[in-house]
């Protein structure tokens, strides 16, 4: 006689994780001062935007798109532009609403981003610019911030509310 323990139950409400894709979904590579920008003394202001969307797929499949694009100036010309959209495809079962926005705003892209980290340097290293670095990035944090955004609009939005006055 087989007997099913409460485990056996708890284990099919367990949250689940799994990464079924990483790709490169768009990428782009751009030097619109060269051969001269070449001829400049290298000292470039490097500036980098980070966007993140996500689409529900069918299922519990979700597609997140890291967006990076990272600009180099000198002396107030773009020596490049790089434009990089890293994609995957996770399925994410089990989880709570807050804990499901937290893991596709923020830990999906943390996974997407040395990805799209490799292919920025690859690109810049093609272009023979010097090395291109990029510094870690907290996703958490950006999370964090967007929600709070989220949250003071909402807040915004109710107050500026039409008020229904009762005759």
């Amino acid at each position: 006689m087989s007997e099913q323990t409460p485990e056996a139950g708890a284990d099919q409400a367990a949250p689940q994780f799994n990464i079924q894709r990483i790709f490169s979904k768009n990428i782009s590579f751009e030097t619109p001062n060269s051969p001269d920008i070449f001829k400049i003394q290298w000292k470039p202001e490097v500036q980098m935007d980070i966007d993140t969307k996500s689409q529900k797929l069918e299922g519990d499949n979700y597609e997140v798109v890291l967006s990076i694009t990272v600009t180099a100036k000198v002396e107030d010309k773009t020596a490049f532009l790089v434009e990089v959209e890293q994609a995957g495809i996770f399925t994410i079962t089990n989880l709570p609403p807050q804990q499901m926005a937290h893991t596709i705003g923020s830990m999906c892209p943390g996974i997407l981003f040395p990805y799209a980290r490799e292919a920025i340097s690859n690109l810049v290293n093609r272009g023979t610019f010097p090395p291109l670095n990029l510094a870690p990035v907290n996703f958490d944090a950006l999370f964090a911030s967007y929600m709070q955004q989220v949250a003071q609009q909402q807040a915004e939005e109710g107050d500026d509310a039409p008020q229904k006055l009762d005759s």
